[in-house]
């Protein structure tokens, strides 16, 4: 990157100066004119409930337009990403004591869904240069008490799913993916989702395919969409043809309301008709915004490997706080005083969390801590070193690119240049302040 402002406007907006400009996005979420006037169909008629196919056209559509998508799959759409993802665990009867190893570097409900089934996450390290869970610290996590790995495609970046799958495959264990971020995301050809024993997705209004407030389960396996369906479906679905007789004996109505609604089927119906091209241009942005930045001195984008391909539903940055001489956060506040948001998505390590540890635990009571007391685990003070490394130096932005948006590429990279070439400025700062306490959006 080379210096091309104007010495006049160099001075940093953190220090006074004129920013570049904000930073701004295609509209987002978007609903098209049919979408719309679907939805409007759907509330004239007065179609609220969502029980399942047998009383929903719109859901039956909904689950057979996702399942094309995922080559297949069974399809259970619920009512937000958190509900898929429990669903998947208790499809596979992971619960009361069974250990899930998971990574600490994600959004809470990648592991509240564990917890709310009553069993134990087991963290492990991230890849330093992604923050997606590390195959090769899986395998030594194992014990006899292990049911599966749950892997979090983070910012839309697929976690390594064939080394994943073929330690499940190993020690007979599942494996489960969080496709939260990450719809359409591919690695090896195959789309996240499409590896794991389950799979959970969220499609509230901020995701790469959004509605207002959904989600959804994926699985290769009849009984576990089942299963799925039992804990939080009206009676279990039990009116559609092909439910389980075997399963008959247990259906009733102590179940959480993680229906879908009529409503956002026919979103999910919708949206699907336009997610590819919608991927297909957060890459093209993200492709030209690597070339921009590629002579930064401070950031770089992660290096993926061939075959993987992201999404982006944000985009993440590694800072080099050591060769700038100031910390994430100051220099991620320089940026936002420019116009571009920048902050750390994630707080800290997720074990660090004080409602995970029962010893000596004051805060509101919460059900699962009586399960990691049994456990006997002890989250607290683990080494996770990339995991921390990231949590302190890691700078994620917005990235909701579904339109030609060259301009703002342009001035993303302009604003990183204008913060680097002021960078003695900013240490001085940084020297007679103190860092900025944090990087917020």
């Amino acid at each position: 990157m080379s210096n091309t402002l104007a010495p006049a406007a160099s001075q940093l907006a953190f220090l006074g100066g004129t920013p570049v400009g904000e930073v701004t996005y295609s509209k987002f979420p978007q609903f098209s004119p049919r979408a719309i006037e679907r939805v409007v169909e759907v509330l004239k008629a007065g179609k609220a409930i969502g029980l399942g196919r047998f009383h929903s056209p719109e859901i039956e559509e909904a689950e057979l337009t996702i399942s094309r998508y995922h080559g297949g799959r069974e399809v259970l759409a619920c009512s937000s990403g958190h509900a898929a993802l429990q669903g998947a665990l208790a499809g596979l009867e992971i619960a009361c004591g069974d250990e899930v190893i998971t990574t600490p570097y994600t959004w809470g409900a990648s592991i509240s869904c564990i917890l709310h089934q009553n069993a134990i996450p087991v963290f492990v390290d991230v890849e330093a240069d992604t923050g997606v869970i590390d195959p090769a610290k899986v395998e030594a996590a194992i014990t006899p008490r292990t049911k599966a790995i749950l892997a979090v495609h983070i910012f839309g970046q697929p976690a390594n799913l064939q080394k994943l799958r073929a330690i499940a495959d190993k020690h007979g264990i599942y494996l489960i993916e969080d496709g939260s971020q990450a719809h359409g995301a591919e690695i090896g050809g195959v789309k996240v989702g499409n590896v794991g024993d389950a799979a959970g997705f969220s499609c509230m209004g901020g995701k790469v395919l959004p509605t207002t407030e959904a989600g959804y389960l994926v699985t290769p396996k009849k009984d576990v969409f089942w299963k799925a369906a039992m804990i939080g479906q009206h009676m279990g679905r039990s009116p559609e043809k092909d439910f389980p007789d075997d399963l008959r004996p247990w259906v009733d109505s102590l179940v959480y309301t993680y229906r879908v609604t009529p409503l956002n089927a026919v979103l999910l119906t919708e949206q699907f008709g336009v997610i590819d091209s919608w991927v297909a241009e957060r890459r093209r942005h993200a492709d030209m915004f690597r070339k921009k930045i590629a002579g930064s001195r401070f950031l770089k984008l992660p290096n993926y490997a061939e075959g993987v391909k992201p999404v982006y539903h944000l985009l993440t940055m590694n800072f080099d706080a050591a060769a700038a001489g100031v910390s994430r956060n100051t220099f991620a506040a320089a940026l936002k005083a420019e116009g571009m948001l920048a902050f750390g998505y994630v707080p800290s390590p997720i074990p660090d969390w004080k409602r995970l540890h029962w010893q000596g635990y004051e805060g509101p009571k919460v059900s699962w801590l009586a399960a990691l007391e049994k456990a006997g685990v002890d989250y607290r003070n683990m080494a996770l070193p990339n995991c921390r490394h990231r949590v302190a130096n890691s700078i994620e932005t917005r990235f909701d690119f579904i339109d030609d948006r060259t301009d703002m590429i342009n001035r993303m990279a302009t604003i990183i240049e204008k913060v680097e070439s002021n960078i003695d400025a900013l240490r001085e700062r940084e020297r007679t302040h103190g860092a900025v306490a944090a990087a917020k959006r």
